[in-house]
């Protein structure tokens, strides 16, 4: 057993470091060594290197926020289908989220979770491929919980910031992960109820927002996000098309 022994709400170990590079790394450097097991979680008080979508860095305060990363091992999940796994933690990020907080929550296409338009958490998630399967994943949360100073060019909040207080750090880790293990363990019973409730959760959906397609401007009305991980949308003259993060992009905010 690695580490101190102490075991996750998913089965596997928890390890808790001061402070990571990043806990994606930490954790696929221990996947390499052969040191970890399904329903491993690795919590980093203090992020240094925490990368979100397209290299941003990803920025917390020691001891403010959520840092983790989860690591399971998929059962039967083709590579084309992975998205489906953004989608459960998405769910479990957003249930966390409105448990503490009274606004307006969304999960964003493809990975960020927002109150009203502003970014609460974000999720990063790395495969690890056999052949067309998906043999480990690695799921990187952020969230922000206490912190209470970010640049305005982020746009982002904290469940502090939103809830007018303080929230303890433990509870909202233990309730982030008890949901998604209420999500994983669905899902791999063939459990399918939690698609219909993420469309209902995106961010955007069934109202026209500025995007980017082929890097063009354009009015887009999102609507669902299919298998492969593409946004559904409308496009202006009726045509509905799904369309992945190399060819689509919202607009900044």
């Amino acid at each position: 057993m690695h580490h101190e022994g102490r075991i996750s709400a998913l089965g596997g170990p928890f390890i808790e470091l001061a402070t990571a590079a990043s806990t994606n790394k930490t954790a696929a450097e221990l996947l390499g060594l052969s040191k970890l097991r399904h329903g491993a979680v690795i919590l980093a008080h203090e992020q240094t290197e925490g990368r979100g979508q397209r290299g941003r860095t990803w920025t917390s305060v020691p001891g403010l926020d959520l840092t983790l990363s989860i690591v399971v091992a998929p059962p039967r999940l083709r590579a084309d289908a992975q998205f489906v796994l953004s989608k459960l933690a998405a769910l479990a990020v957003y249930d966390t989220v409105r448990a503490h907080i009274p606004g307006d929550v969304r999960i964003k296409w493809p990975n960020d979770v927002l109150v009203e338009r502003r970014k609460v958490a974000g999720i990063l998630i790395q495969n690890d491929l056999a052949g067309d399967r998906v043999a480990w994943s690695i799921i990187g949360i952020g969230i922000n919980v206490n912190s209470s100073v970010f640049d305005e060019s982020l746009a982002a909040t904290s469940l502090a910031l939103e809830a007018g207080g303080h929230a303890d750090l433990q509870v909202v880790l233990d309730d982030l992960l008890a949901r998604f293990k209420l999500y994983w363990d669905d899902w791999c019973g063939a459990g399918n109820a939690w698609e219909a409730t993420y469309s209902e959760r995106l961010w955007s959906r069934g109202r026209w927002a500025d995007m980017f397609l082929d890097g063009e401007p354009v009015l887009a009305r999102p609507m669902d996000v299919d298998p492969l991980g593409r946004l559904v949308v409308e496009l202006e003259d009726g045509r509905v098309g799904a369309y992945g993060l190399d060819r689509l992009r919202f607009a900044a905010r």
